[in-house]
């Protein structure tokens, strides 16, 4: 292998594909990143056998090849190269690869590309088009609450369903759940319901260009790995095996209280909150008074600990219903809150030992369920 690459596009590329190798791993090559010509361009791949990610960078290819090299050296040394051309030989014999930019020089010991797992071929027929800007929105809309703890396997996921021109996102970790609604371009003669890993689809919203405007997505008859296609990358993900919870039944259709708030406004106090709530759980209190007619309602979000000190911060309103003060995990609040893009959001309460359902105001595609706190006296 004979090869020619900008620095900035290496880089690039490394960039994008290092996230999915396997630091840990008992096999050696997955810490590798597989580097080979194809079609004209440089290819590099990376994978721990649950996340794959392939990026073809533009490169002169004197000589066909392929190799695996040890990811860590190979990221670091080309980010220190001169932004400058890279000339890439590979030694087959003793499967050494030199590098050369300026008056660098370098030799890296490398691995058989025959070592590395193979990435799925796939193929265009029965991909489904999805809207990047779309996908990048409710991927940031649901994935944060999706659980950490791998002991159920499925709230670590995000369940994707399919049917006709909708496309809907749920993840939830048994405190929260989020629910994000879209319309496909291009409707699809098929329903699709998959469980995809919550860290694979934020590897997908961070490695699409901004110059994307669709994603293909591709589920292989298997059914046991989901394919997302950009124009220059690839990424594979392991779909999780189960059912994911009928989070339809956990949706409040009624309330008592619908509180219509500032979002920058409800942030910052929520924010504020936390400071204080993190010695005790995270649990503040929010307490939702009318308007009498004269003056507006207010929402006084406060909490309080022992070893800090307390806050207070009210923040107007408009409230239709009963006075009701209930208690949030503040943290729960400032995740959601953050990824809303309207200027007011809507709070919607039934009691103090019920789910508040959290909705951007102007938008029905788009809702947070959010389990309360025990309020303590």
């Amino acid at each position: 292998m004979r090869v020619s690459v900008l620095q900035e596009n290496l880089a690039r590329g490394l960039a994008t594909v290092a996230r999915a190798v396997s630091p840990r791993s008992t096999l050696p090559v997955l810490a590798n990143i597989l580097v080979a010509t194809e079609d004209g361009r440089l290819r590099l791949s990376a994978t721990n056998l649950e996340l794959g990610i392939t990026c073809w960078v533009g490169a002169k290819v004197q000589d066909e090849g392929a190799t695996t090299v040890p990811a860590r050296t190979f990221v670091d040394l080309v980010n220190t190269l001169p932004p400058d051309t890279v000339e890439m030989e590979l030694t087959t014999r003793t499967q050494t690869l030199n590098l050369r930019s300026g008056t660098f020089n370098n030799n890296i010991k490398c691995i058989d590309a025959q070592e590395f797992p193979p990435m799925p071929a796939t193929e265009a027929e029965g991909a489904i088009e999805l809207n990047l800007e779309d996908l990048r929105e409710m991927i940031s809309q649901v994935t944060f609450a999706a659980s950490s703890d791998d002991a159920r396997p499925v709230l670590t996921g995000v369940l994707i369903e399919i049917q006709g021109g909708s496309m809907t996102m749920a993840a939830a970790d048994g405190f929260r759940l989020s629910v994000r609604k879209a319309e496909l371009a291009n409707g699809v003669d098929r329903s699709v319901k998959v469980i995809i890993p919550a860290k694979a689809l934020s590897e997908l919203a961070r490695i699409a260009g901004d110059d994307e405007e669709t994603i293909q997505m591709i589920l292989p008859s298997d059914r046991s790995q989901a394919i997302f296609r950009g124009r220059d990358f690839e990424l594979v993900s392991q779909l999780i095996d189960g059912t994911f919870p009928d989070y339809q039944g956990i949706i409040p259709t009624s309330h008592t209280n619908r509180t219509i708030l500032p979002t920058a406004s409800f942030l910052h106090a929520c924010k504020a909150a936390d400071i204080f709530a993190r010695e005790s759980a995270h649990s503040a209190r929010l307490n939702i008074t009318p308007g009498d007619g004269q003056s507006p309602g207010t929402v006084e979000v406060t909490a309080t600990a022992a070893e800090t000190g307390s806050n207070e911060i009210t923040v107007d309103a408009t409230i239709e219903g009963e006075p009701i003060e209930i208690a949030f995990n503040v943290r729960f609040l400032v995740d959601v809150l953050s990824v809303v893009d309207s200027s007011s959001v809507a709070l919607e309460t039934s009691g103090p030992a019920s789910p508040g359902v959290i909705k951007p105001v102007g938008r029905d595609d788009f809702l947070h369920v959010v389990m309360p706190m025990h309020l303590g006296r």
